[in-house]
């Protein structure tokens, strides 16, 4: 829902996590087993926390870590932009490296460990929207992460065809991902709008080679998604920052289809793999 207000996030608690010297603020909620949100470009928006609330709201525990912006503003371009900007020459995201091993990774594998801990059960799910979408696979070499969510993953930025094609994680890594994959029957969620030249869809391709079977490609049609987004009130429709949707479960997400089916897969997943 497009709104120009922001969100006091008062109904997260709230706390610090350090990892190998860097802190920083966790936004938390929920009871049930855990799952670790990523959000979007460019910071915990209203519609991110939306998100983590429809998490909370389904039975779970939500840890969400404020990894860039303004926690709680509202969306808009200047503000994506600057945001966009920050990112892409920061040392731990490492925006356009190839095959990398992100500083941004490895803190938040371990912020993972700690929601785990805290939150029992058989292990966590894991989301990423965005330039944080690749994120959750690279989580996914824990083996206590058990439900990794790829909302339009976009890093590694696509400038080039080899961009477009790869994975986000390093070749080791995606080695592990595959071995539990088979070993374990780990199920990787993907979740795009055709036509997002931001999350490519031969990102896509090279996940479906790469997990085979074990990669679930949801990709949204955009004519179903424009229809339903002219059914609403035009102060509930989201603002539109591209051409194309990009924001399958945050920005562009609406109450209604394809937005809401894939949100439901989502926490289907969840309740599948998570729940004792």
């Amino acid at each position: 829902m497009a709104t120009d207000d922001w969100d006091d996030l008062s109904d997260f608690t709230v706390d610090t996590f350090t990892h190998d010297g860097s802190t920083k603020t966790v936004y938390r909620a929920g009871e049930g087993p855990g799952v670790l949100f990523m959000h979007e470009v460019p910071g915990i928006t209203p519609t991110n926390a939306a998100f983590a609330r429809r998490l909370v709201d389904a039975g779970f525990t939500v840890a969400m870590p404020d990894l860039l912006g303004d926690a709680g503003r509202p969306l808009d371009p200047l503000y994506a932009g600057a945001s966009m900007a920050k990112l892409c020459i920061s040392r731990e995201f490492r925006a356009f490296a190839l095959q990398a091993d992100r500083p941004i990774v490895r803190w938040l594998r371990a912020l993972g460990r700690d929601l785990h801990t805290r939150a029992g059960g058989p292990g966590i799910g894991a989301v990423g929207m965005c330039m944080t979408g690749g994120f959750a696979l690279g989580l996914a070499v824990d083996d206590h992460v058990l439900a990794p969510v790829l909302s339009q993953p976009s890093l590694p930025v696509a400038v080039t065809p080899l961009h477009a094609r790869d994975l986000g994680i390093p070749d080791d890594h995606a080695d592990i991902v595959a071995d539990r994959c088979r070993d374990e029957g780990l199920c990787i969620l993907g979740l795009r709008f055709e036509k997002d030249l931001l999350a490519p869809a031969a990102r896509f391709r090279a996940l479906a080679k790469r997990f085979g079977d074990a990669f679930e490609a949801v990709e949204l049609d955009v004519g179903e998604w424009k229809r339903t987004r002219a059914s609403l009130p035009e102060d509930e429709r989201p603002m539109a920052l591209t051409p194309t949707p990009h924001a399958v479960l945050g920005g562009d997400y609406l109450d209604g289809p394809p937005t809401k089916d894939a949100l439901q897969r989502v926490l289907d997943l969840f309740t599948d793999r998570l729940t004792p």
